[in-house]
């Protein structure tokens, strides 16, 4: 029973009533509720008839339940609420509740409903007695049709959880599903516990309630003394009955579970074609035993999870080649450029309101073009582009797409030229998917932008006030179609790209929202963009943390190219090293690098420093991921000297802070960073990150 009361307003002056002898002449207790109180207080016969001593209740009706079972409490809350809702005077209910030895018993209660004058109910006195002997004849017919209900429920339970899993899609879906809708806490379980096999080990996966995990079992060998090891071993169910049961059989796991005052448990084995995936446990504190009918349910229900689970898994494993594959399919790097701020960020799609990410054929790529080099200015190529659909085809299309449009640019041909040749090696390639494509080829010396666009949307131009507006380019039709119809004709549009000012493109990801036509879309986005910071790389995360609120069913790419002024910072000396994982050389000699350079470029006052926060950078992205670092060292030279340290790795996730204890040896690097540096951050950088800091030197 729940307390539906306030907490401690005035009682009425005649609470509680008084009982009428005569009720307890006829084996009747009494009881009377302050609904606005929620105080519950029972006289001296209801105490015995639930089998409560007066030091062992304290007037909330909460504290019955160690008495009333789950069910029969939900069953009482429910009548009565539906009383009190109708506007009925009375109520009457059979309920079993569970004496101190454990066994059941049949009892009667009824109530009395009392409302104020406004028909507000106030207070419930009510009657409750041992209804034992007045059922005896009927209780073995009560007892069976409340057993036949019983499985009706939980056979219902099983439907529901079954139809429930049937939309997961992930792992984390289905334990979602079993923790949180209708499934195992209808089922009176009290703690679920559930592994995967990998490598033959069983790893725990989801366990509950908070508190319950039991130290060692994170990991465990399938020889193990533990159930699940045991199932999984014999492909058969465990059925636990009484906690005696439990305690001979599992010496090492019992003493863990003690506060749980577990009584029984079952575990099931998760099989799929005859293999076992992994187990599961529920574990019982109010039941004893297990009927062939609840094993038989049990077991369906296991079968049912570890499809699911199976399913799930497939997901997950498809869903890791496709992301792999269109990280590989990215440019690996971004090049720095002399004369421009560049930003880049990639953003997946959410389908189907899942939190999972789903593959698309979105791209940006930044080229370099004759007649000037990554660090030496002069002429670079910025390409947007979207392949049709969002599966591995997609994915793959988009990268062979983007390496012959970079052939193609590299070669020096023109922009309507690029356009052209890659529409037709699209048109040729064995598919049935077309791109829109946006090709904008810098001269950062003039500031002249020449721009061609193949079915994509208008980039979009910042000036150095904060404005931004969009800027129509002439078109021609996506790629693939265009030879398809042959129609190859790009028209080119130009661009003034002025110091200071800031060329966008993205796909449509960014533009389009549920409602609203792209008009719109475009008007909402260069309103962001004017509003946004004037650092390229902070205003690129901000416009993708917009894309993550809003979520949507459609990739996002984003480029943006700041043209710098004069009194800008630009680009100097240059150093990299290249840092394999298990490498000490390789370590020792970009140490080596970082002294040498702060010592060469005139840092000496803050050698410790950068050296410090440069070997916590690399010794991260080491330690949490698995591939090399490159670093790179390189002076800024403007309105003061700046030495920046670039540690690249190919992990996307972000770094992030983590408290150290008094004694802990870790969890400080990004304290460091944070305390040692004049400015730190983290730009993605295709299929990785990278992290950088920089310190005003002089």
């Amino acid at each position: 029973m729940v307390d539906r009361g306030a907490s401690s307003p005035s009682l009425p002056d005649d609470w509680p009533a008084h009982p009428d002898p005569i009720l307890a002449l006829n084996r009747m207790g009494s009881f009377d509720w302050d609904l606005d109180s929620g105080q519950f207080h029972m006289d001296a016969r209801a105490h015995d008839i639930f089998d409560l001593r007066p030091d062992e209740y304290d007037g909330n009706p909460a504290s019955l339940a160690v008495r009333v079972p789950p069910a029969e409490g939900i069953r009482l809350d429910e009548l009565v609420s539906q009383a009190i809702k109708d506007g009925s005077e009375n109520y009457g209910a059979y309920f079993r509740m569970r004496l101190r030895d454990g066994t059941l018993r049949w009892t009667h209660t009824q109530g009395y409903i009392r409302r104020d004058e406004t028909g507000r109910p106030r207070r419930i006195v009510g009657i409750v007695r041992d209804a034992t002997e007045e059922l005896s004849d009927l209780a073995a017919r009560s007892d069976t049709s409340a057993l036949d209900d019983a499985r009706r429920e939980q056979t219902n339970v099983v439907q529901l959880t079954t139809a429930a899993l049937a939309h997961a899609r992930t792992v984390h879906d289905v334990i979602d599903v079993l923790k949180d809708t209708h499934g195992l806490t209808h089922l009176g379980a009290t703690s679920l516990v559930m592994g995967l096999v990998e490598a033959g080990r069983i790893r725990l996966i989801a366990e509950g309630p908070e508190g319950s995990f039991v130290p060692g079992t994170l990991v465990t060998r399938l020889d193990e003394p533990y159930p699940m090891s045991e199932v999984v071993r014999t492909l058969t169910p465990r059925f636990i009955e009484s906690p005696e049961e439990f305690a001979g059989g599992y010496p090492v796991l019992w003493p863990h579970l003690s506060d749980l005052r577990i009584t029984s448990a079952a575990y099931l084995p998760l099989i799929v074609q005859a293999r076992p995936i992994g187990a599961m446990g529920l574990l019982y504190s109010d039941r004893r035993g297990f009927t062939q009918e609840d094993r038989n349910i049990l077991v369906a229900l296991g079968s049912s999870i570890a499809q699911s689970l199976q399913r799930a898994m497939f997901y997950e494993q498809e869903k890791d080649i496709a992301q792999g594959l269109q990280q590989a399919m990215l440019p690996r790097t971004i090049p720095s450029v002399h004369g421009a701020d560049v930003a880049v960020r990639y953003r997946a799609a959410t389908i189907g309101g899942s939190q999972g990410r789903d593959i698309g054929g979105d791209w940006y790529d930044l080229i370099p073009l004759p007649g000037g080099t990554p660090s030496g200015g002069g002429r670079v190529g910025a390409v947007i582009g979207d392949v049709q659909g969002h599966d591995t085809h997609a994915a793959a299309v988009m990268g062979q797409l983007r390496i012959v449009l970079k052939a193609y640019a590299a070669e020096g041909h023109t922009p309507a030229t690029v356009m052209a040749r890659a529409s037709v090696f699209l048109h040729e390639l064995d598919t049935d998917r077309f791109a829109t494509c946006l090709y904008a080829e810098v001269d950062l010396t003039t500031g002249v932008v020449q721009v061609v666009r193949a079915g994509h949307i208008d980039p979009l131009l910042r000036g150095l006030d904060g404005t931004c507006r969009r800027v129509p380019v002439p078109g021609g039709l996506p790629l693939g179609l265009s030879a398809e119809f042959g129609s190859l004709d790009y028209p080119v549009g130009t661009v003034e790209l002025d110091p200071g000012h800031t060329l966008l493109l993205c796909t449509d990801g960014l533009v389009e929202q549920p409602g609203t036509d792209l008009d719109d879309g475009m008007r909402a986005l260069t309103a962001l963009i004017a509003a946004g910071p004037d650092d390229v790389r902070k205003l690129a995360d901000r416009l993708i943390e917009v894309a993550e609120e809003r979520g949507g069913d459609d990739d996002v790419a984003l480029l943006l190219l700041r043209r710098r002024g004069p009194d800008s910072p630009q680009a100097g000396n240059r150093l990299q090293q290249h840092v394999a994982p298990g490498d000490p050389e390789a370590l020792r000699e970009a140490r080596h690098m970082i002294r040498t350079a702060v010592r060469t470029w005139g840092a000496e006052d803050r050698s410790d420093e950068i050296e410090l926060v440069a070997d916590e950078l690399i010794t991260n992205a080491l330690m949490h991921t698995e591939g090399a670092a490159i670093v790179t060292l390189r002076v800024l030279t403007g309105t003061d000297h700046r030495l920046r340290v670039e540690v690249e790795d190919s992990s996307s996730a972000l770094p992030r802070r983590r408290e150290a204890g008094e004694s802990g040896v870790s969890g400080r690097g990004l304290l460091l960073v944070e305390l040692l540096t004049d400015a730190w951050g983290v730009e993605a950088r295709g299929g990785g990150k990278c992290v950088w800091c920089e310190f005003v030197v002089p």
